[in-house]
């Protein structure tokens, strides 16, 4: 019996392997990370020291109702007097409650915060979003 023998070359596989070029682009990935410097962000904020008693300070309250009015302390305020009512609320060292009210215009929000911003009011909270009025 005779076998038959093939005198033909092997063919060349066309499929490239990639996985040594998958595993190169995850080092070069990993290598990447690492040497990235980290991102940080930095938010200053004013904490509370320890040791000692909290002060009772007093506190205002500031609403902008759906309209765009304010109220200060529950009383009608006029635009022209908030920077006036302000500045006496930083020389007493008070505390701003900020409440608006949620169908209130957001660049009405935005012009009142910017105003106290640039009082430099740096005891600011911001009351939930009840409605002013029923």
């Amino acid at each position: 019996m005779r076998k038959f023998v093939s005198t033909a070359e092997p063919m060349p596989i066309g499929a490239i392997n990639v996985t040594p070029f998958i595993d190169v682009m995850l080092v070069l990935l990993i290598v990447m990370i690492l040497s990235m410097p980290m991102a940080t962000h930095k938010v200053p904020v004013d904490l509370p020291q320890g040791g000692t008693a909290p002060v009772d300070d007093t506190t205002h309250r500031l609403a902008i109702d759906k309209d765009g009015t304010l109220f200060w302390d529950g009383t009608r305020l006029a635009d022209a007097a908030l920077p006036a009512k302000l500045a006496g609320l930083r020389t007493d060292s008070a505390v701003l409650q900020l409440q608006t009210d949620p169908e209130a215009r957001y660049e009405r929000f935005d012009a009142v915060l910017a105003t106290i911003k640039r009082a430099n009011i740096v005891k600011l909270g911001f009351v939930d979003n009840q409605p002013l009025s029923d």
